[in-house]
């Protein structure tokens, strides 16, 4: 039987909700082998990040290389990169071993605020590492940081999916968790820049949703990494972080994780609060 492989190219977080801890632990519930390239150490729990330590970009290519020379991924996604120096270097080592159905969550601010992307680094993201990308997932203020849109309506979202796929990267995926407007359901937009699919699951009221960009993207990119469809892979990434956010595991003070194996417990039987 063969096992798909995951990569994962991101920082990691201490308190274990988002980051690389957040993607191995996705891959491992969504049956595929996963791999790591850490980016950045960070001391962070769930009242916030207490401190950034990124790695040299020489330490991050010997993680890659290692890899590349061994074990090929079938899928990969990258996370928090941190500087331009370190994107133009994970495209180049993307580029270098021929890998395909990268999806790239343009982490740019923790949810507390902590900047974990030098502002200077999103002209370099655009113009080195989307144009590799399968599919962009960013949230509203990352679509509009991005793009320049301000995004407060459905065309608008729609016009910074299109520009994202511009960019040239195959898909865009806007997430609707920070919109505005609408209390009862979080809408994702999903679009190669011509035609645009939704994808709706109601808004839960609470505050424990540590790591769900890192997690939906992770998601995507363990069903692809099994062969999946893009369609597929995204729709089923949406059920996976809908069942993290809606039986959350209630940990910390802050803004706690999601729980990483509800999905699976759902398949089984109904999760209780």
């Amino acid at each position: 039987m063969k096992i798909g492989k995951a990569l994962t190219i991101a920082g990691s977080d201490s308190g274990g909700g988002a980051g690389i801890q957040a993607d191995i632990k996705t891959f491992q519930e969504l049956g595929v082998y996963g791999m790591s390239a850490i980016t950045a150490v960070t001391a962070q729990n769930t009242l916030g990040v207490q401190g950034v330590y990124p790695m040299s970009v020489e330490a991050v290519a010997r993680q890659l290389d290692s890899i590349g020379t061994d074990l090929r991924p079938d899928a990969l996604k990258t996370g928090m990169l941190f500087s331009g120096e370190l994107i133009k270097a994970v495209a180049g080592k993307v580029k270098q071993y021929g890998w395909q159905h990268l999806v790239v969550d343009p982490v740019m601010v923790a949810k507390g605020g902590s900047q974990l992307l030098k502002a200077e680094a999103v002209d370099t993201m655009i113009s080195h590492l989307i144009p590799l990308a399968t599919v962009v997932t960013p949230n509203i203020p990352e679509a509009e940081a991005l793009t320049g849109i301000r995004i407060s309506s459905r065309l608008d979202k729609m016009k910074a999916a299109r520009a994202i796929c511009q960019m040239g990267a195959r898909y865009a995926v806007i997430k609707g968790g920070h919109e505005e407007g609408d209390e009862r359901q979080a809408v994702d937009l999903f679009s190669d820049g011509e035609w645009y699919e939704e994808y709706a699951g109601p808004r839960i009221d609470t505050r424990h949703t540590h790591g769900t960009g890192c997690t939906f993207s992770a998601a995507i990119a363990a069903e692809l990494a099994q062969g999946k469809p893009i369609r597929e892979a995204v729709r089923i990434a949406k059920a996976y972080i809908q069942a993290a956010i809606s039986h959350s595991l209630h940990i910390g003070g802050g803004s706690g994780p999601t729980n990483h194996w509800a999905y699976r417990l759902e398949e089984r039987e109904p999760v209780h609060e």
